[in-house]
């Protein structure tokens, strides 16, 4: 026991300060990827939720590309991907070296993922919408943003909140994926720890503890902000 708890203390001798730098980094890495993905998933929707048949083409293919490759090609397509191609535009205007971020990749990956999974998610909330909630806001002059913002995202939120939240929890566990191109999260210094001091089986247990807490808490302010949602709903 003794071992175990200088293993995992802070300081010289143990894994404790990494550790907490791998969480801090991967709980940055899910809380940058989530407006991204949210904001391009509700465009998406709103595409898909179009009458143009350009716009529902275009995002029918967005979310068919995204959600049929595994998230670990996505990943690399975009961090080797577009390593290559900014050094060839590089190369075209004259030469130069450039390597692409490992939590930039990250995020962009992680977030066109998840938008396209979140697109479908807001589609549905759109569906369970009645047309006659815009009629009458149009009946009333109120404008098409203000609809919008007023009357129809609120109860969008509401509709698409738990489809959301699991979609944030799996979020959550992806960002393990970004050890793989480099970045120090969780699982990069788990498995920095486990070669070193020959306890894999530690720093893994410690890895699935901590994926597991920052679980429990997501789904404990999910369940609240839920609950916030449907507040006006329960005393009507």
């Amino acid at each position: 026991m003794e071992q175990i708890l200088e293993l995992l203390s802070f300081g010289p001798d143990g894994w404790g300060d990494q550790i907490l730098a791998g969480v801090t980094m991967t709980v940055s890495l899910a809380l940058a990827t989530l407006p991204i993905g949210l904001v391009v998933g509700f465009l998406i929707a709103l595409a898909k939720n179009s009458e143009e048949p350009s716009l529902r083409a275009a995002a029918n293919v967005y979310t068919t590309i995204f959600r049929g490759l595994p998230e670990l090609l996505t990943l690399f397509l975009v961090y080797y991907g577009g390593q290559i191609l900014i050094q060839q535009v590089l190369k075209f205007f004259g030469g130069g070296t450039f390597e692409v971020n490992a939590f930039l990749a990250g995020m962009i990956a992680l977030a066109l993922v998840f938008s396209s999974y979140a697109s479908e998610a807001f589609l549905s909330a759109f569906r369970g919408i009645s047309k006659g909630q815009y009629e009458g806001a149009y009946a009333l002059g109120i404008s098409r943003g203000l609809t919008m913002r007023l009357v129809i995202w609120p109860q969008l939120l509401r509709l698409s909140l738990p489809a959301l939240g699991n979609l944030w929890l799996i979020l959550l566990k992806e960002t393990a994926l970004v050890s793989i191109i480099g970045l120090a999260d969780i699982m990069r210094y788990s498995q920095m720890a486990s070669r070193t001091t020959k306890e894999p089986f530690l720093f893994f247990s410690v890895a699935c503890a901590i994926y597991l807490v920052l679980a429990v808490i997501s789904s404990s302010g999910l369940a609240r902000v839920e609950a916030w949602t449907r507040k006006g709903e329960a005393k009507r």
